[in-house]
């Protein structure tokens, strides 16, 4: 299995206040996935306490620290166990491939769905 740290940074959103998108709101994810960029559910499965998210954004006064987290079909970055209110879905994350270039779609804390470019990936 091999995880690897994955880069998101947010990209145009027309109608928001992030129209030209702005790098200085984004994500790191540690994740495993297949030979076609995809999340290898099966070794999320087997290391879920090696999935991390970190959300950084100027807004916040630290980085956010959590777990990449499934239920049922359904991906999220959960930020405090036990809780819900502060979990983010990640609109059909497992579809998703992670490579450079492409667009993964994160509901924020406001639920509003904001896309996020996909900047790089790299073997953790």
């Amino acid at each position: 299995m091999s995880l690897f740290r994955i880069s998101l940074r947010l990209a145009r959103n027309p109608g928001t206040e992030f129209a030209n998108g702005d790098d200085r709101y984004g994500y790191t994810l540690v994740a495993p996935l297949d030979a076609k960029g995809l999340l290898d559910e099966a070794a999320w499965k087997a290391n879920r306490d090696m999935c991390t998210v970190r959300h950084f954004s100027p807004d916040l006064p630290a980085p956010r620290e959590g777990l990449l987290k499934r239920r049922g079909d359904n991906w999220f970055f959960d930020y405090e166990a036990g809780t819900t209110e502060d979990d983010e879905p990640v609109f059909k994350l497992g579809r998703h491939p992670f490579k450079a270039g492409e667009y993964v779609t994160v509901t924020d804390e406001d639920d509003r769905p904001l896309t996020y470019a996909v900047k790089d990936v790299t073997k953790a």
